[in-house]
This record gives C-alpha cells, sequence and structure tokens, in this order.
C-alpha cells in the first residue's frame, strides 16, 4: 500500500471509529439529561462550564453556543477555579464541569468547592463511576470507551462526544425556549449569518435615487435615466409615483432590434407592466431568492402601489450574504 492510499485508510477509520462513538450517546440520553435543561431554563442565574486541558477547549465552544442562542454563559478554567475564579460564581448559577476520567486533581479538588458554596454540579463525563460523577448532582454521560488515536492517549472519540452532548444540550435549550431566527439575529449583529437575518430591502434604498420616467416620456429621456442610475432599470410612474410599469436594458435592446425609428417612441411604448416587485420591510435575502427564482437582476420596491425605489442584485452581493 502507497503512502496516500495508507493516510485516506488512517483518516477514515479515524472518522469512523468517532462516528460509532457519537452514535452510541443516543442510549446514554437519560432523565439526568432532561432534568439538567429544565433547571437550565428555570434559573435565573447563568451557565457556568469549566474542564481542564482539551476538556477545557470543548468548554469553550460550549459557552459560546450557548451564548449566541440565548442561554447566559460563561467559562470557568478549572484550574484557575481553585486559585480564585471561584469568585465569579453567583449563588444561582449552574455549574457544567467537563471531564473524560472525571479523576483528576483539579477536578478532584474542585467539585467538593463548588458543593461546599451551593451551586447545582452537573458532570459531563465518560467515567461513569469516577469521582466526578459521584460528586454530581446530574451526570451527562458523553461515554467515550476509547479514543481514536492508536495508542488510546489523545483526546479524539471522547472530545467529540462532549461536543456532541454539549450540542444536544443547546439545541434542546433552544427549541424549549422556542428560540426563533428573529431572536438569533440579537444575537449575531454582524457577518454574512447576521446581515441574512437582519438587513432588509430598505437598508438598500437608503441612498439610492429611485430610477424612474413618466409614462410619455421620450426613449431619450429614458436612455438617460437607466444609464444615469446605473441600476440596468427605470420604474415607470404616474401621479403621486404609483408604479405603471418597468423598463430594462433589455427593454431596450428589444425595442431597437423591432423599430428602425425610436424617435416617436414613449415610455408606455415599451415598459413591462407587471414588474416583478418587493416590500420595503422584507428581508434582503428574500430578494436575492425571488431574483434568483425568476431569472432577474432587479425587484421594484413597493409599498402597496407607491413605487420606491428598485433592489439590484449586486447591491445585495455587495453585503456578501449570499
Amino acid at each position: 500500500m502507497n503512502s496516500i492510499d495508507k493516510i485516506k485508510g488512517i483518516a477514515k477509520n479515524t472518522i469512523l471509529d468517532e462516528v460509532r462513538t457519537i452514535s452510541q450517546l443516543v442510549d446514554y440520553i437519560d432523565d439526568d439529561f432532561a432534568k439538567v435543561v429544565e433547571l437550565i431554563l428555570e434559573s435565573k442565574g447563568r451557565v457556568v462550564v469549566t474542564g481542564i486541558g482539551k476538556s477545557a477547549n470543548i468548554a469553550n465552544k460550549i459557552v459560546a453556543t450557548f451564548n449566541s442562542t440565548g442561554t447566559p454563559s460563561m467559562f470557568m478554567h478549572a484550574a484557575d477555579a481553585i486559585h480564585g475564579d471561584l469568585g465569579m460564581i453567583m449563588p444561582e448559577d449552574i455549574i457544567i464541569c467537563i471531564s473524560k476520567s472525571g479523576n483528576t486533581p483539579e477536578i478532584k479538588v474542585l467539585a467538593p468547592l463548588i458543593k461546599n458554596i451551593g451551586n447545582v454540579l452537573v458532570g459531563m463525563v465518560s467515567g461513569l463511576d469516577s469521582f466526578l460523577a459521584k460528586q454530581s448532582d446530574y451526570v451527562l454521560k458523553a461515554v467515550a470507551d476509547r479514543e481514536a488515536c492508536p495508542n488510546n492517549l489523545a483526546p479524539t472519540n471522547s472530545t467529540t462526544a462532549q461536543l456532541v452532548v454539549g450540542d444536544a444540550l443547546a439545541v434542546s435549550l433552544l427549541e424549549m425556549r422556542q428560540f426563533t431566527s428573529q431572536d438569533f439575529a440579537k444575537f449575531h449583529p454582524g457577518g454574512a449569518l447576521g446581515k441574512k437575518l437582519y438587513l432588509r430591502v430598505s437598508d438598500l434604498l437608503a441612498k439610492q435615487m429611485p430610477p424612474q420616467v413618466k409614462i410619455d416620456d421620450d426613449i431619450r429621456s429614458v436612455i438617460l435615466e437607466i444609464s444615469s442610475k446605473r441600476m440596468g432599470a427605470a420604474a415607470v410612474v404616474g401621479d403621486d409615483n404609483i408604479l405603471l410599469g418597468i423598463i430594462t436594458d433589455g427593454d431596450l435592446r428589444r425595442m431597437m432590434q423591432q423599430y428602425e425609428d425610436v424617435k416617436p417612441l414613449k415610455a408606455r411604448d415599451i415598459m413591462s407592466e407587471s414588474p416583478k416587485t418587493i416590500g420595503e420591510d422584507e428581508l434582503a435575502i428574500n430578494a436575492f431568492h425571488m431574483m434568483e427564482e425568476s431569472s432577474i437582476t432587479q425587484l421594484v420596491v413597493c409599498e402597496g402601489n407607491k413605487y420606491m425605489g428598485l433592489v439590484h442584485l449586486h447591491d445585495i452581493l455587495k453585503e456578501g450574504i449570499v
């Protein structure tokens, strides 16, 4: 076997080994898991997640997921906790302590201290007969009977199990809270994800001079308006900005093919009377999907029958939400 095939085989076996561990976790979701979810839902405090080594890295990720999905949470390193950081714990906080073995020296010191303070202690552990499991009020069973590492040493299966149990906890909490995409947007205002959830069509119109012509404007006026506003189209409007139709650069090309003399033509002669429209309050991502489905590059923005502007595909792409 050459080295390429050997490496591919090792990688595939690692993934399959971790998949096996994860699939077995389903059997360990029990009443303790459900009670922890209920406790957190009812708590007026935070969830403090602690651990040491690779488990501390997983704890940080779980904290990030909790905070982004409506469960106030914070990380406390187990080693720092026994050197003063226990002071960050408030009386109503729930403590989740993560450890594979549940028998590391720092955990053996930390668990009784938390119990003495009086906080609820939840152990996330693989060793179900461990010190941590026995000290905990509730046990989240992140069981991994072996590591994918050939020496059965490097945390692989065990940390993946912890991560998955943490995700199961976070998703259970957000579903029980009926946490919506609008709630999610409040915690993710930055980046493409946030924009996808909160950026609205009206935000894209803020700095725009809407391209528009009157129904009896001549073709020269139409071409100048479309060219100067650089939107590839202009709305045809009547009194009080009532939308009557749209003229796109495609309509202009078809006009040139159909008519030898375009001077007598007016906007009414070449406009499309039923343009695709969208409301100002619609999400920008919905505008993108409408354009994609209709194979067009702009939408007319209306409130009722009143023309408000055009939103172009490029406006949305510039925001980086797709």
